[in-house]
């Protein structure tokens, strides 16, 4: 899912500080979420990736860019995209207030990348993506797309002990 992320640092002092924006691409798991609506927080444990450049400043407040999946060198899927607060249900400070309000996220030295999402998905249109599948997502003002591969781990769940 093509993203706009915020990131950010919190100071000594708790202060949170914008340090700019990046593309991101937040990998979700669709097929958990359609199991049960409580399952959205589930789909979303998963690694993600933003960069490769970071955008200081406000943000525009309309952004156009594009998602695209490569497969073996072929374009498997590309969707355009926008973004910015004049395509948002909220402002952008809204969405800042709302999350550094907890002290639990001001703590000192931490850091936060926060996904601000888009409406457009692949797994919407049918796409199922494979190890070995590149995303690539762009939009020009935040200069080169990023661009990600898919690796598949095996997990092992650990069995809790007593002790």
């Amino acid at each position: 899912e093509p993203e706009i992320a915020g990131l950010y640092l919190i100071a000594q002092d708790g202060q949170p500080w914008r340090v700019g924006f990046a593309v991101g691409n937040e990998f979700s798991d669709h097929v958990t979420e359609r199991q049960n609506y409580l399952y959205l927080a589930h789909s979303k444990l998963r690694q993600c990736a933003f960069g490769p450049e970071l955008l200081i400043g406000e943000l525009p407040s309309h952004l156009a860019g594009y998602s695209r999946i490569w497969r073996q060198g072929q374009l498997l899927w590309e969707k355009p995209f926008v973004s910015g607060e004049a395509n948002m249900s909220h402002s952008i400070a809204n969405l800042e207030a709302h999350h550094f309000k907890y002290a639990l996220f001001c703590r000192p030295g931490d850091a936060h990348v926060h996904f601000f999402g888009t409406a457009t998905l692949s797994f919407g249109d049918g796409v199922v993506t494979q190890a070995g599948d590149q995303f690539e997502i762009g939009i020009p003002e935040f200069g080169r797309p990023l661009r990600n591969t898919l690796q598949l781990q095996s997990q092992t769940i650990p069995k809790v002990k007593i002790l």
